[in-house]
């Protein structure tokens, strides 16, 4: 049986991606944001496009089906996830989690190693 997801929100746009947590608080944590990076944030805007084409998802705290971080995902195919209440503080940087754009669910994702 699978495990509970960690946070839940609005699926927004569909797909399943697994990643490390970057925690986005505003532009200046933009240089941060590494390929394959899952977005975590309160809110996009306009000056975040250009992060949905290095980021592998993106979870919001806020937003709706036609809020920009969904409308923008949707058109660079990466999943997304919105309206997560309590993501940033729930999600930790580099934490790898799984995000399911298609049920509006995030997963730890446990690690391999043995």
């Amino acid at each position: 049986m699978p495990e509970a997801p960690i946070v839940t929100g609005v699926a927004a746009s569909r797909g399943v991606v697994a990643g490390p947590v970057r925690l986005v608080r505003g532009v200046d944590d933009f240089d941060a944001v590494e390929p394959g990076d899952v977005i975590v944030c309160r809110v996009t805007d306009p000056s975040w496009t250009a992060l949905f084409g290095v980021a592998a998802a993106v979870v919001t705290e806020t937003g709706g089906i036609l809020s920009h971080a969904a409308i923008v995902a949707r058109e660079f195919g990466i999943p997304a996830v919105v309206a997560a209440e309590g993501a940033m503080e729930t999600l930790a940087n580099h934490r790898n989690i799984s995000v399911d754009g298609t049920k509006g669910h995030v997963h730890a994702v446990r690690s391999t190693h043995h």
